[in-house]
């Protein structure tokens, strides 16, 4: 990419994101609480459309909770609804699309929220905007080069009264959608496959009729062996007259397109002759898209000072609801590398672990989105949509062979927690009786020590004063005693010590275990390698 910019005014950022969608702002919020100069720009004005993504994994609540955003979601969404299956106007059998979770000490949100996408991403907006940030809307990543020495990016933004300004910036994150174009003026391969070969429209629409119909707003309406191809209804949460249509083409050769397929008389003849029911009215179309199933990635997500992050990286079939939540996790994961290169002096082949963790969890959630529309495709449609188990929910994904993984304790149980898995929650209270979970410790933007040692410390296990001396002067680092002599968090329902068993687990700031050892020593090592910390600390005059 590149373009004239003789003339154009020049300013310096620590981090340039191009592309405001949930993948963007998700980074932009959390290099904000870090203190890391950046700036976000959209080609697009403020009010992202459509309800596109709707599901959010447990997982990302977590994520979502750590970055201030949780209670704004769980006001604005609700669960997923059961399944009312039909054959044209009679109602058929219900069921439940999704496994639920079961609520455990470990998991503070078992299940998936359904939320319209368009209002994740204005919690996010607002979220950003509540710490100092915000968005420049109507600017377009118009070029960019790298510099030859490798010390950083130069970029150049257009405007929308056409002026073009030119960014230095240390780093570029493309968060520009699954056309990106700054993945394509990196030449970087990105190998595409059909999912399915019929197409597919989802559409929000504002409709009227249907009490005169029958149609409730507590089920997911689907008919699945509608003539000409299976046709669902899905009341958009927050909107009381909306719906999400999803409809499939039966005929592959039919290319639908939202100007001839997604009127308003368009869908009332869809409705009309896939259901048999009258008197829904389709009122209004907010918003709509057609497509046919695809999935692809990256060959890689790094190329020297420019990352892919989200549908840039990969993109999925929608079934699942994996798509936006993997997008979103790409950037958590970025966000607090970013931050220790930038401002703790860590070595900049930290940043070689993105590409290495998440290319790894983002092949396996394709594989694993694929897998769930191949089961629609084949075995659900005479009852809708197969049924989507835990493994959605992504709160087993896990970094254990990944280069920041550190297991070093011995004769471990198979099912015990290790080294690069999801750090569980835990109901704990502090040392005045208060409540406080695990996840109160790690909310924020630090590493987070735990100290599960119990009554060995010193005993035949590590001092309490080993623990202490190794992240004395480790400034973003919190250390919490749990259990044992003088805790700092009283574990009395043993939920911490049976999830995380013995030991002494540091947690990155993305909420996953980095070591699990017993030894202090190892500590410091581990800090080492991701900031500027020397390995002996330091020995007070």
């Amino acid at each position: 990419m590149s373009s004239d910019v003789s003339g154009a005014a020049s300013t310096d950022t620590e981090v340039l994101i191009a592309g405001a969608g949930p993948t963007g702002l998700v980074l932009a919020i959390d290099l904000t609480r870090r203190g890391i100069r950046h700036r976000l720009v959209e080609r697009e004005g403020r009010g992202f459309p459509g309800s596109r993504g709707t599901g959010i994994q447990p997982r990302t609540l977590e994520v979502m909770d750590d970055l201030g955003t949780v209670e704004a979601l769980l006001a604005s969404g609700g669960p997923v609804p059961p399944v009312q299956s039909w054959e044209g106007t009679e109602r058929g059998r219900e069921w439940e699309l999704v496994e639920r979770g079961e609520p455990s000490p470990g998991v503070p949100y078992p299940d998936a929220l359904m939320c319209p996408q368009w209002r994740t991403v204005e919690v996010l907006y607002e979220r950003l905007e509540a710490l100092g940030g915000g968005v420049e809307f109507n600017t377009a990543l118009a070029g960019f080069t790298q510099a030859e020495d490798g010390s950083g990016v130069t970029a150049e933004l257009r405007h929308a009264d056409g002026t073009v300004e030119t960014v230095r910036a240390g780093y570029l994150v493309a968060a520009d959608g699954g056309r990106s174009t700054v993945r394509k003026a990196l030449g970087v391969p990105f190998e595409v496959e059909a999912v399915d070969a019929r197409a597919a429209l989802i559409a929000d629409v504002r409709m009227s009729g249907f009490e005169r119909a029958g149609i409730d707003r507590d089920h997911w309406h689907m008919w699945p062996t509608a003539p000409g191809g299976l046709l669902g209804l899905r009341p958009l949460e927050g909107m009381p007259d909306a719906v999400q249509i999803m409809a499939f083409w039966a005929d592959a050769a039919y290319e639908p397109t939202p100007e001839r397929d997604a009127t308003p008389e368009a869908l009332t003849r869809l409705i009309t002759e896939r259901t048999g029911l009258t008197g829904l009215v389709p009122e209004e179309v907010t918003w709509a898209s057609a497509f046919r199933p695809k999935a692809g990635m990256a060959e890689h997500f790094r190329t020297g000072r420019v990352f892919l992050a989200g549908d840039a990286a990969h993109i999925h079939s929608p079934a699942g609801g994996q798509g936006l939540n993997t997008s979103l996790q790409d950037a958590y994961n970025l966000g607090w590398k970013l931050g220790a290169v930038l401002r703790h002096g860590a070595p900049d082949a930290l940043l070689d672990t993105y590409d290495a963790e998440r290319m790894q969890v983002a092949a396996d959630v394709l594989a694993l989105s694929t897998r769930v529309h191949s089961q629609d495709r084949t075995l659900g449609f005479e009852r809708g949509l197969s049924r989507r188990g835990k493994e959605t929910h992504q709160l087993s994904l896990h970094y254990r062979t990944g280069p920041l993984a550190r297991e070093l304790r011995r004769d471990l149980p198979e099912e015990a927690l290790q080294a690069g898995d999801r750090a569980p929650d835990a109901p704990c209270t502090d040392a005045s009786g208060a409540p406080f979970s695990l996840f109160d410790a790690f909310r924020g933007p630090h590493f987070t020590l735990l100290d599960l040692t119990g009554p060995d410390a010193g005993a035949g296990g590590p001092a309490a004063d080993a623990v202490a001396d190794a992240v004395a002067d480790v400034e973003w680092v919190r250390t919490y005693r749990v259990g044992g002599p003088a805790p700092d968090l009283i574990d009395a329902g043993g939920h911490a010590a049976a999830a995380y068993g013995k030991g002494l687990f540091l947690v990155r700031p993305d909420g996953y275990v980095g070591l699990a050892t017993d030894d202090p020593a190892d500590i410091r090592a581990y800090l080492a390698e991701v900031s500027a910390i020397p390995v002996a600390p330091a020995i007070p005059a």
